[in-house]
């Protein structure tokens, strides 16, 4: 291994509100076991975007070849599906760029065949647990909606879950607990509407209730 080994250390959370000191500090002291040089990137978004800056940057570097490996603190930081991830490890392998999850024991070093097997199916396991996570959210959209029809849920009246109607409901269901969470998570009021297929002033005024 050259001495001047230098290594993408690439970092994401979900949120704004969110930190990823833990990620770091775990792959510095891995890479510093190595001794290597880093380059750090990161991103404070969703994993399911299509593009991310810092990872897109991380990537141009990599074609490059201003690294020589890229690391990851687990496999689901660097794709957002099985497909994508493939697609980026296979890409990068193209390229000669070595790829690490640090923290899932997964290098796809030529001669290490056997991380490369569970790469898959490690990948194959991020996704399926997201597709739930869709599959739940989309279950309890379609539950609310039978309700309000049903009259069970409305302007007077109110879901179990406390999940009611805001006081001027617009005439698509609405979700106001779903509202107030994407806000809080720092999304913008065009973009909350564009979820929630609803105009930008329903959504201001249910909030300013």
């Amino acid at each position: 291994m050259p001495q001047s080994y230098k290594a993408a250390m690439y970092v994401r959370v979900s949120t704004e509100r969110q930190d990823y000191e833990m990620q770091i500090t775990e792959m510095r002291e891995f890479a510093a076991r190595n001794k290597w040089d880093v380059v750090e990137y990161s991103d404070k978004m969703s994993g399911a975007k299509a593009s991310r800056p810092g990872l897109d940057r991380m990537m141009a570097d990599a074609r490059a070849r201003k690294v020589d490996c890229v690391m990851v603190w687990k496999i689901d930081r660097m794709g957002r599906s099985l497909r994508d991830l493939v697609d980026n490890v296979m890409q990068l392998d193209a390229w000669g760029v070595r790829f690490l999850a640090v923290t899932q024991s997964i290098d796809t070093d030529q001669r290490n065949p056997t991380s490369r097997l569970l790469l898959h199916i490690l990948g194959a396991v991020a996704e399926f647990e997201r597709e739930l996570i869709q599959a739940r959210t989309a279950a309890g959209r379609k539950q609310y909606a039978a309700d309000f029809a049903a009259g069970r849920i409305g302007r007077e009246k109110q879901s179990r879950s406390g999940k009611n109607l805001a006081a001027h409901r617009p005439r698509k269901i609405f979700r106001r607990d779903l509202a107030a969470k994407l806000r809080a998570e720092g999304m913008s009021w065009r973009r909350i509407a564009a979820e929630l297929g609803v105009p930008v002033s329903t959504v201001r005024d249910a909030l300013a209730a």
